[in-house]
């Protein structure tokens, strides 16, 4: 049976985008969204280079606003950020779980071009895994 799922974080550019794109990957299956609650003007490069580098191409997603979805229904709602959990709006379609996987925002990483990537890598291989976990217990 089909899930949709939408993911939420502020900016929809960065860890949602990552986390759309590993869900894609697990299970083509799924519906896949993802949203932000202040929608930045595109993906991040950062995340599109370090997805790219594993295999998973993200450059042709774009953010959206949360709010495009509202009245939808999903089978998951997952924040993985605490801003977007906090600021999440009702959603007057129905619901069946609502998830909080919290990473940490790359897009706060200082220094050389190689320290950002690392920890837009560190941030990626989080979500994978978190993400994996999820998709082989509750969404196959």
């Amino acid at each position: 049976m089909n899930k949709k799922i939408l993911i939420l974080c502020t900016g929809n550019s960065c860890r949602s985008q990552m986390a759309e794109g590993f869900l894609r990957s697990f299970g083509p299956e799924l519906e896949v969204f993802s949203a932000g609650t202040k929608p930045a003007k595109a993906v991040n490069p950062n995340s599109i280079f370090v997805m790219n580098e594993i295999g998973i191409d993200i450059s042709s997603q774009y953010p959206k606003d949360v709010i495009e979805f509202a009245d939808k229904s999903f089978d998951y709602v997952i924040t993985v950020c605490d801003n977007a959990k906090e600021s999440c709006p009702v959603f007057t379609g129905k619901v069946k779980h609502r998830l909080h996987l919290g990473f940490v925002d790359p897009y706060e990483a200082k220094g050389s071009k190689e320290k950002i990537l690392n920890e837009y890598r560190e941030v990626r291989d989080e979500i994978r895994s978190a993400f994996r976990h999820l998709y082989d217990t509750k969404l196959k």
